[in-house]
């Protein structure tokens, strides 16, 4: 009987696994709004972003290396800097990941079959959970597959726009932005680049966490960067920003009307590979906390035969589930982002007590953490006030829950070490 989860994972997959988490959502539903703030200046924006987020990057890989465990910034945060910073990571991703769950199950059925949307988007999340419950080997197959087809897509959209007449110059009239709209873009814009995470929750399943870990998570990041900069390039000679801005779907309006066709399958494929992805990173956070004790301990269960948190990834499951038929895509969409970018924020945090000799390391931790402190702050007012009231809701049912455990452990036995949570 397997109680933790197999090593199975090289580099190859790693990095697929964490394309497959970052690739899709940036190109098919943050360019729009995106470009309506920054304009032309799409591409520094872009730029902030996808700085932002390779220093989040490499933070995570130093962490991941030092604690190679299920569970990301939630162990990083326990491990460096206390139990309360490791529970508001654990429970900021999983809070903003759940949220992007259902984003994306949402924007698969929007693509895949308008007039159904939130039906499609159900049936997509029963699937992926199947799936991740068959173990991670057939994950890792079945997101190479997806992100091959959603290169495939992405490059007959570029093809398509370059071969337009040109409207715009991408690499000109930045400055008209302004910094704060290139910021408030790059808020937007960070969404697309958080799923390079998903290797780092993957610690105990990847072989050679040292080596692999700090390979993986830059090299998938860079290539998911280039491949944004080559669709952002395209669509704004294509079509400009304020095409983009007014479209329901950017790429379609940059490629052409014949090829909206091609854009919503592009657009389904690349969210159910997110999808896959994220729910198996969800689950794996889950696992990590019910380990110890700051969510139900039932929730710790690992498949005796598939070695996967099954248990965890069933609940996680059930509450998107109940996102998709609830919620409205922006409103899950701006949760995800508030919660995720303070995930990151305690990561670079964590990262900053490794390396206390060497200057270099703490300032790419230290220019990571503000990054995600202002970007968040820069979201709209209501996705931050939204997911302040779910973070502080967590940590105050948490108090009560810890209290209530040492309560009981001293009326039954008089002795605080029986307490799980008395460590």
């Amino acid at each position: 009987m397997h109680t933790t989860p197999r090593r199975r994972i090289g580099t190859g997959d790693a990095v697929v696994l964490g394309i497959g988490s970052m690739l899709g959502a940036g190109v098919f539903a943050v360019f729009g709004p995106a470009a309506a703030v920054a304009g032309t200046a799409l591409l520094p924006a872009l730029a902030v972003a996808g700085a932002v987020a390779a220093a989040n990057a490499m933070s995570s890989a130093w962490l991941a290396a030092r604690h190679p465990e299920s569970g990301g910034a939630y162990v990083y945060g326990r491990r460096r800097l206390g139990e309360t910073w490791g529970f508001l990571a654990g429970w900021a991703f999983v809070t903003g990941k759940t949220a992007s769950c259902a984003a994306m199950a949402l924007t698969l059925g929007s693509h895949a079959w308008p007039d159904h949307a939130r039906a499609v988007a159900a049936a997509a999340v029963v699937a992926m959970v199947a799936v991740n419950l068959r173990g991670v080997t057939r994950t890792a197959l079945a997101t190479r597959v997806l992100v091959g087809c959603t290169l495939a897509v992405l490059t007959a959209v570029v093809v398509a726009a370059f071969s337009r007449p040109a409207v715009a110059a991408p690499l000109q009239g930045w400055a008209d932005a302004g910094p704060l709209a290139v910021l408030q873009a790059a808020g937007l814009l960070f969404f697309a680049f958080a799923g390079y995470a998903r290797i780092a929750t993957l610690g105990e399943e990847v072989r050679d966490p040292a080596r692999t870990i700090p390979r993986a998570i830059p090299l998938a990041l860079g290539l998911v960067l280039v491949v944004y900069a080559v669709v952002a390039v395209a669509a704004l000679r294509a079509a400009g920003p304020g095409a983009l801005a007014a479209s329901a779907a950017p790429l379609a309006t940059a490629a052409g009307d014949g090829a909206a066709p091609l854009v919503r399958i592009g657009g389904a494929v690349a969210s159910a590979g997110v999808l896959l992805a994220l729910v198996a990173g969800v689950g794996r956070t889950v696992l990590a906390m019910a380990r110890d004790r700051e969510l139900p301990g039932a929730l710790a269960a690992v498949h005796p035969r598939f070695a996967v948190p099954h248990r965890a990834e069933l609940a996680v499951g059930a509450v998107v589930l109940l996102l998709v038929v609830t919620a409205a895509p922006v409103t899950a969409i701006g949760l995800s982002g508030f919660a995720v970018l303070l995930y990151y924020a305690v990561a670079n945090a964590a990262a900053l007590t490794l390396h206390r000799d060497r200057p270099w390391r703490r300032a790419l931790s230290g220019f990571g953490l503000l990054g995600c402190v202002v970007l968040a702050t820069l979201l709209p007012p209501v996705s931050v006030l939204a997911g302040a009231v779910v973070l502080a809701a967590g940590t105050v049912v948490r108090a009560l829950v810890r209290a209530a455990r040492v309560r009981r452990g001293r009326t039954s036995t008089g002795d605080d070490r029986t307490d799980p949570v008395g460590r």
